[in-house]
């Protein structure tokens, strides 16, 4: 076990920006993403579920949401693995957050007054899906004129940090958003604060994370959460692996509609080699749930 906890596992990052002891973390954090753009001086945590509007409706479970002092909304989430509707789901995040702003009455004098949201992506070993290969590790997406590039509209962001794609060196830290990028991907392996990092910010935000703090119960919790990350990202590599052995033995017989003989091969190790859900090998390979199910039931057939 390293000495800082992983604050890219769930439990590490919960307990590092999701407290409210540890709040100039996340303001902190937030403000080096913005890049000078906003100056956050303080936050309130909101509640991270929303109910749906009828019993048919589905609710959403947010990783973080909070609202700074003049009314802008953040949802701040981690995700570990490419999803194929991974930016349509964002995009009802952010939008379920506009939508609880309107009062059950009296609409007209409220006059869609409604406040700015954010929704920040923190990407953890995989690119965002449709990205054609870009190196860029930040993405600031927003409404915007399609010919001319012109904003639109500003009050709804998206900001997708790949950190996959964060490759800078300790020489390379040349802002805020780089130092803190730095650290979550790097904190984990670290045995003492950096030189480079001797701000009152990052003492407290090691301080807090050394294992050696955390309760028995925090222990216990926290070695969950990182097998979690081990295990996602086992099934990622195995995945990336298939598939490239896949194309190279140039499988093209399609299986069902839409789909490759090398979906099926890569799905059928998977569901071999992993004791994960359906859905999760859906997730990782970018196929649809009845596909996974498909090619389940066919290995328990060929096993009788």
């Amino acid at each position: 076990m390293h000495r800082y906890i992983d604050p890219t596992t769930d439990f590490g990052f919960k307990r590092i920006f999701g407290m409210e002891p540890h709040r100039d973390l996340l303001i902190a954090f937030l403000n080096g993403v913005f890049l000078g753009r906003k100056d956050i001086e303080d936050i309130v945590y909101n509640r991270n579920e929303h109910v749906g509007d009828t019993e048919d409706t589905g609710g959403v479970i947010f990783d973080l949401t909070c609202t700074a002092t003049n009314g802008e909304k953040f949802i701040i989430e981690v995700q570990r693995s490419s999803q194929i509707n991974l930016k349509r789901r964002l995009l009802y995040y952010g939008s379920k957050l506009i939508a609880d702003q309107a009062p059950k009455g009296n609409r007209k004098q409220w006059n869609y007054a409604i406040s700015e949201v954010y929704v920040i992506v923190l990407m953890d070993g995989f690119r965002i899906p449709g990205g054609n290969g870009s190196k860029d590790f930040m993405h600031d997406i927003c409404l915007c004129n399609r010919e001319t590039g012109e904003v639109f509209y500003e009050d709804l962001g998206f900001i997708y940090l790949e950190l996959i794609n964060f490759t800078k060196g300790e020489a390379e830290l040349s802002n805020d958003l780089d130092r803190w990028l730095y650290v979550l991907k790097n904190m984990s392996v670290m045995d003492k604060l950096p030189r480079y990092l001797r701000k009152p910010i990052f003492e407290k935000l090691f301080s807090i994370a050394e294992y050696s703090k955390l309760s028995k119960e925090e222990k216990a919790m926290y070695d969950v959460s990182l097998k979690r990350k081990w295990d996602a990202e086992s099934i990622r590599e195995t995945a990336i692996i298939e598939q490239e052995r896949a194309r190279k033995e140039g499988l093209e017989q399609g299986i069902e509609q839409g789909m490759g003989t090398k979906n099926y091969e890569i799905v059928k190790k998977l569901i071999v080699q992993h004791d994960w859900s359906d859905a999760s090998i859906a997730d990782f390979v970018e196929v649809s749930l009845d596909f996974v199910e498909k090619v389940r039931n066919e290995l328990v057939k060929d096993n009788k």
